[in-house]
């Protein structure tokens, strides 16, 4: 099961360089979970909010060395089923956000313990703040393939997906759950939200 992880650590690698740092973390009955920290240029200064700049990206990996499965499928299929990583990225240096790592690796084992089939447009809640001080609680499942395309292992095996995390508020997060994910897409965008600001406020819902 775990061969496709050296598979995904060399794509992650391709794609942003050598990791700076990384942690594992394992949880009771699930495979061990690392997540690798990748850092882009220079710290972000103060005085240039919502511009473009410097990231440092947290990338799972672990998740995908297990299919995950439907909880209603009588017998689980130990090869085939979707497999994915999750990537959150933030702007660098304005927020202490490496206390994210613990958070990230309980929702990458979240098919293990609970099984989830995390995919696109899902909502995933860590039931605190993401790092400490953050604003977020949750986070909002995007579509993959647009920063690390798909890894295709080799058959039966499905193809790896690296899920692009999008925090969100509390209040955001409740108005997604009644308006839906295209919605609040549509009011991110509308605002101009920066979703990279570890430090931002939430769009107005009104």
């Amino acid at each position: 099961m775990a061969d496709v992880l050296p598979l995904v650590e060399a794509r992650l690698r391709t794609t942003f360089g050598e990791p700076d740092a990384r942690a594992a973390v394992t949880f009771l009955g699930t495979d061990r979970i690392e997540v690798l920290r990748f850092v882009e240029g220079p710290p972000a200064g103060p005085g240039t909010p919502g511009e473009p700049g410097p990231y440092v990206r947290y990338v799972t990996l672990g998740m995908s060395a297990r299919p995950m499965t439907d909880p209603t499928a009588v017998v689980a299929d130990p090869e085939r089923g979707p497999r994915a990583e999750l990537v959150l990225t933030v702007r660098r240096g304005l927020a202490e956000t490496d206390g994210v790592l613990r958070a990230l690796a309980v929702l990458a084992a979240s098919p293990q313990v609970e099984g989830l089939v995390v995919a696109p447009g899902a909502s995933l809640d860590v039931g605190g703040p993401l790092w400490p001080g953050a604003p977020f609680t949750s986070v909002l499942v995007a579509e993959p393939g647009g920063l690390v395309p798909d890894l295709e292992p080799d058959p039966p095996r499905e193809a790896v997906a690296f899920l692009p995390l999008l925090p969100m508020t509390p209040n955001e997060a409740a108005w997604k759950r009644v308006h839906g994910a295209g919605a609040l897409h549509e009011r991110w965008l509308a605002r101009g939200t920066d979703l990279r600001d570890p430090l931002r406020a939430g769009v107005p819902l009104d």
